[in-house]
């Protein structure tokens, strides 16, 4: 931790599309503000594997509505790294592709929507938190004291998802090709941008930030520097 921000705790909200940088850059500002992260995003991938282990997606896209079942009872609860549903540790398996490729569309049911909309405010009822996904300085937090919208280049964002894939997937398991995974981040920003229901947008008083062209330590400062300024005007 790099030193306490002052008296008044204050919300950030980190938006932009897939493999900008978002949960890293997010993880890391709230390490050195002592704050608490919310990876708004693997809320919607554990709704989106459990979809995927019950063989309810066909269901889902002739029914939208039927996915309130999927959603009864749901417990989702970040412990340090490690993302829980139910009480069972999901932290690499909602990292799969078959997950990234089914998001998208998971994410655009608007029960689904409200449902971890409600689970998100909740979270951040008590401030001092950074919140990353697609619609938190619009729609979740629009009164988020700090907004940050990140962008980067579609093929950069491929090679930084092929590495995390490096990283997770057991060896021996068959990568998908850069090129099919750089199709793919682009049909899921079309899809994000979109959706019917809180779309992908940037909040007009959000800072944006092009990571193409970044490490993780610059994009991490920029973020952490503005959040003191915004501490240090506030007092």
């Amino acid at each position: 931790m790099k030193q306490e921000i002052g008296k008044k705790r204050i919300i950030i909200a980190i938006d932009g599309p897939a493999a900008s940088g978002k949960s890293t850059t997010a993880r890391r500002v709230a390490q050195q503000l002592g704050y608490t992260y919310i990876d708004t995003g693997a809320m919607y991938r554990t709704v989106t594997l459990k979809a995927l282990q019950q063989g309810v997606l066909d269901d889902l896209r002739n029914s939208p509505e039927s996915v309130s079942s999927l959603l009864q009872d749901i417990v989702i609860r970040f412990d340090g790294d490690r993302v829980l549903v139910d009480g069972r540790d999901v932290t690499a398996e909602i990292r799969e592709n078959r997950v990234s490729r089914e998001v998208s569309f998971i994410s655009s049911l608007k029960p689904v929507r409200d449902r971890l909309r409600e689970m998100q405010r909740e979270m951040g009822r008590q401030r001092a938190v950074v919140m990353d996904g697609r619609d938190i300085g619009t729609v979740v937090f629009p009164d988020a004291e700090l907004k940050i919208f990140l962008v980067a280049d579609a093929r950069k964002r491929a090679e930084r998802r092929y590495a995390e894939l490096i990283a997770t997937t057991p060896k021996g398991t068959e990568l998908p090709d850069l090129d099919v995974l750089e199709e793919e981040i682009k049909r899921r920003d079309r899809d994000d941008a979109e959706r019917e229901h809180a779309p992908l947008r940037k909040h007009p008083e959000a800072h944006e930030i092009d990571t193409s062209d970044l490490t993780i330590e610059r994009q991490v400062d920029i973020v952490y520097n503005l959040a003191l300024e915004i501490e240090k005007d506030d007092r």
